[in-house]
């Protein structure tokens, strides 16, 4: 930059000179060249400022060459309204002038204000005639700008000057109305043109290749080369990208040969632009091969490559490449680092998007809007939200992309309240959302279930006219369909203008998710009829909606069409089938589907894990579990989630525990709850109340987790005692803390309490709830209120089955075993089918009542008519039963002819019924029974001890307590508690 006194020292010497004041006219001549050298030399618009002043008063603006330099060097500066009045200081408005300006004003990029300078010269009363070189700037605006309307009004006054057939202009009008999308208009224009040369057909072509016109635009390179016309660079510019969309790659070859026949590349563009196409067959070998034939890379060819590898998500090599670039010294622009920073996003840690970032700042190019946008995602998809927020705060200017990024960037953290919140925002900014930012809302709105704000953002979709955009439509019926809106979602469906494969896709997975695999196919069929073609997540999605054995054909239907259509080899299909076959109960077909895979990834192991887990096959799964171990198969949380349920000995579930210790950095709380609950099962309360501590404390699942062991080790006041600990952290309490709490109410036996829970409920608004009035019921039955939980049981608008299997049992509980009998018949008549547990319910209602003959009854029933395997249960009451009425004959028998080893509670029954029966022999034999099955606890040899005493065969008796000595097992103490009121 030339000094500030030594630039004001030559404007001054040349302005005072002698020449000049005596014959102006002669020292213009002689200085203007030096004059004109000055510019160059003005690196500031102070400085602009000043050599403008100068002229003004030497009157040299006069001369169309100083008035535009002085213009061009304003719009360097981007400064078009101080260029402006620089003409219209001129006191001769020239066409030659007027030209110039337009020319400077196109260069500089400033196509509005060009548009808007030109408008003004055609109704201004110093009005000036166009001609071919004025028309050409013109109508490249209007092209910059994508104004048809512009562009037809100047094809109109190009008409009527009569330079309508003029070869320039008409390349220009052709240019024009190709990438404003009038392509007809287009085509029109160039059949219209008397003489073409090459740049009008290279013009069509582009035009062609903008609109995605792939068969017009090789046909009209056919007819070009039919006319004998040579393609240049310029040419296959435009016919390359367009190989990308054909089916194979062979189209692609074959104009990179016809390229290099004709000598093509002799222009640089070519070899980036063939990288590309590359790229999109996903031959990148091919792509590295030509950027590495290049003779000297320049930054376009750099930033090819590396887009090559983000777009095939190849990002190791993309940074790769970028390393190589920056070894080369040559500096990253806005494309080269929004490319790579996709990379950093997708790939590597938050340590290569900081490096990045670095050389962004030190490139210059940091604040550029684009890449600051590309940094607040990288940033949030990292984690790094404080980061994100910061340098979105930092920005200056808060365009429409900065805003899209900063609100993606919260909802992939999943803080869908800040998101929303930053959309709001981003409305009182006056930034005009877009599609991106309107799906951005409706997520948000899907992710936190708000279906209020969803209905908000569905009125503004109407208002302001997205509701013809389809992938906004898609985005509003998700949130429907997740917000188990289905009747909306279906009127909405049938709303959409143009139904894609996603739109019935998140309509059949919305039906999916409830289990309605009849609308699931009707759907599916629907789709096919209307000639939308189903892909791997239509078959994934009515895959999944496939669970009761009735499905088992029609899932076996859809299998066989997966292989059918080429789906059957993708993993994720593949482990939804596995799902639906464990969900059938198909375990031999979900294995063997399982080992033909060649290759499995964690997914597939967990999916077959948890269907053995679900199906309670414990012994696969550990099985399972240490297979994939064996095959160098990590396993994940989701792995020992499934396994911890499946320990069948407090060792190995201290082992997987142990595993998850070393082998996660941070265990996530749902693990640690599991691990609770596993040491719960196996009554090692300590190590519970250990993990408990190391929880987070402000998740209510920590909470109930605790509350259950408690329940489970029999210590109720524990858990009501941990849920007032939870109120004091200000946590609110859910549905399973309702029914935790109700179930610790039930084994106190408080109706105070009971009443307590009650009134929390009500005030939660719970009370019409199904699954927590169910819970409600049972805790009333037990606490001795068989009225209330009848009021209750009446009082509820929708039962299910285990509504009226609670009230059931409740009767049992109380001795009413005509009333227990009486309400199974009523719930048979309103067309509720009855199911394992509601025979339970009645056959421990018979069990207490002692109504023996009913029992047999609705024993045989439950097996002839409705189909239903009992067990160990159902057997267990028909044992009680038959010990409590004296039938042990009739209860040994079934107890011999169990289809499974009879559980220590069912032999503990049976055998304090011998002991108040006095039956010597049966009691015997249970004994050892119960002995063999729990050899180390002392309740069967007090039992069996006391039968002996009872009956007087002491010999009997002393052998059993010598046993008891000889195995060190004593006997419990007896405790008495007394309640205080």
């Amino acid at each position: 930059m030339l000094p500030r006194n030594t630039l004001s020292r030559h404007c001054v010497s040349f302005l005072s000179s002698s020449r000049l004041l005596s014959n102006p006219a002669q020292s213009l001549v002689v200085f203007r060249a030096d004059l004109l050298r000055l510019f160059p030399l003005c690196s500031s618009l102070l400085s602009v400022k000043k050599l403008h002043a100068r002229f003004v008063v030497a009157g040299l603006l006069k001369d169309p060459t100083f008035a535009v330099e002085t213009i061009r060097k304003y719009l360097h500066f981007d400064q078009p309204g101080l260029a402006l009045p620089v003409f219209e200081a001129a006191e001769s408005h020239s066409l030659y002038l007027q030209n110039l300006v337009l020319r400077c004003f196109s260069d500089n990029g400033f196509h509005r204000d060009l548009l808007s300078f030109y408008s003004q010269k055609q109704h201004s009363r110093r009005r000036l005639r166009s001609d071919e070189f004025t028309f050409p700037f013109v109508i490249k605006a209007c092209t910059a700008v994508s104004s048809t309307r512009v562009g037809k009004e100047v094809h109109c006054v190009v008409l009527r000057s009569g330079y309508g057939a003029n070869l320039v202009v008409q390349t220009a009008l052709v240019d024009m109305y190709a990438k404003t999308g009038c392509i007809k208009l287009s085509r029109r224009v160039f059949d219209e043109m008397p003489d073409r040369d090459l740049i009008s057909w290279n013009a069509l072509l582009s035009g062609y290749s903008s609109n995605g016109l792939e068969g017009e635009a090789f046909e009209a390179f056919r007819q070009m080369q039919a006319e004998g016309w040579k393609p240049n660079s310029s040419t296959f510019l435009g016919i390359i990208p367009l190989c990308r969309s054909c089916e194979t790659p062979k189209v692609g070859e074959l104009i990179h040969a016809l390229a290099l026949k004709y000598g093509a590349f002799s222009g640089e563009a070519l070899t980036p632009t063939l990288i590309s196409m590359y790229a999109g067959f996903e031959n990148l070998a091919a792509a590295r091969l030509l950027f590495e034939s290049l003779p000297s890379k320049d930054l376009v060819s750099w930033n090819a490559m590396i887009s090559a590898y983000s777009q095939n998500d190849k990002w190791e090599e993309s940074l790769q490449v970028f390393q190589l670039m920056h070894h080369s010294n040559e500096s990253p622009n806005l494309v080269t680092l929004i490319s790579v920073l996709a990379a950093c996003t997708n790939f590597c840690t938050t340590c290569h998007g900081e490096c990045i970032h670095a050389i962004g700042i030190k490139s210059g190019i940091a604040g550029k809007v684009p890449v600051t946008a590309a940094l607040v995602s990288m940033y949030a998809r990292h984690g790094k939200m404080d980061s994100a927020e910061y340098l979105f705060h930092l920005s200056p200017l808060k365009p429409l992309l900065l805003w899209n990024s900063l609100i993606s960037g919260y909802l992939s953290n999943g803080l869908s309240n800040k998101g929303l919140s930053a959309f709001h925002d981003m409305l009182f900014d006056n930034a005009l959302p877009d599609s991106i930012s309107i799906i951005n809302a409706i997520s948000g709105c899907t992710m936190s279930k708000d279906l209020c704000r969803g209905k908000s953002a569905h009125a503004y979709i109407i208002r302001n006219g997205f509701d013809s955009n389809t992938k906004v439509m898609n985005a509003l019926l998700a949130l429907y369909c997740d917000c188990s809106q289905h009747s909306t979602s279906l009127k909405l469906f049938y709303q959409i203008h143009t139904r894609s494969v996603i739109s019935w896709n998140t309509l059949i997975g919305g039906y999916s998710k409830i289990g309605d695999t009849e609308s699931s196919i009707t759907l599916f069929h629907m789709m096919g009829q209307e000639g939308v073609r189903f892909d791997l997540v239509t078959l994934i999605n009515i895959v999944s909606s496939f669970y009761v054995a009735e499905d088992t054909a029609c899932g076996m239907f859809f299998h066989a069409l997966a292989i059918k259509t080429g789906c059957s080899s993708d993993t994720s299909l593949t482990n939804a089938l596995i799902s639906m076959y464990m969900s059938l109960s198909e375990v031999e077909a979900a294995n063997t589907l399982f080992h033909t895979l060649s290759s499995k990834d964690v997914v597939t192991w967990n999916t077959l894990i948890t269907g053995y887990r679900n199906s309670n096959l414990f012994e696969e799964v550990m099985f399972l579990f240490e297979q994939m171990n064996l095959s160098s198969q990590r396993p994940n949380s989701v792995t020992l989630l499934n396994v911890l349920p499946a320990c069948h000995s407090l060792l190995q579930g201290k082992s997987i525990h142990a595993y998850a210790i070393r082998n996660f950095s941070d265990i996530e709380s749902t693990l640690h709850t599991a691990s609770m609950m596993m040491y719960a099962r196996f009554e090692n309360f300590r190590y519970c109340r250990l993990l408990f501590e190391m929880i987070d404390k402000t998740n209510v699942v920590a909470w109930n987790t605790i509350m259950s062991v408690y329940i489970q080790a029999n210590h109720a006041e524990a858990a009501i005692c941990s849920f007032s600990n939870m109120l004091l952290m200000q946590l609110k309490p859910d549905t399973v803390t309702m029914l935790n709490l109700a179930s610790a109410s039930a084994q106190i036996g408080s109706l105070d309490l009971a009443q307590c829970v009650t009134s929390i409920a009500i005030r939660m608004g719970l009370d019409s709830h199904t699954t927590i009035v169910n819970c409600l019921i049972n805790m009333f039955a037990r606490c001795g209120s068989i009225m209330t939980a009848r009021e209750l049981f009446d009082g509820l608008k929708e039962k299910d089955s285990i509504t009226w299997s609670v009230m059931i049992n409740g009767y049992g509980i109380h001795g009413d075993g005509k009333a227990a009998i009486g309400l199974f018949s009523e719930m048979k008549e309103v067309g509720l089918e009855p199911d394992d547990i509601t025979f339970m319910s009645l056959l421990s209602a018979c069990s207490h009542a002692g109504l023996v003959e009913q029992a047999r009854i609705y024993f045989k029933s439950m097996i002839e008519h409705h189909g239903i395997t009992p067990r160990m249960e159902h057997y267990a009451c028909i044992i009680d039963l038959f010990g409590r009425t004296g039938r042990l004959d009739e209860a040994y028998d079934v107890v011999k002819n169990l289809p499974f080893e009879p559980s220590a509670s069912l032999l503990e029954s049976l055998l304090g019924a011998c002991q108040s029966h006095g039956n010597t022999e049966i009691g015997e034999a249970i004994g050892k029974l119960l002995i063999d099955a729990i050899p180390h606890r002392p309740t069967p040899y007090v039992m069996l001890s006391n039968i002996y005493a009872a009956a007087g065969q002491w010999t009997d008796y002393g052998m059993v307590r010598w046993d008891m000595e000889l195995k060190c097992i004593k006997k419990d103490a007896g405790v008495s508690l007394v309640e205080i009121i």
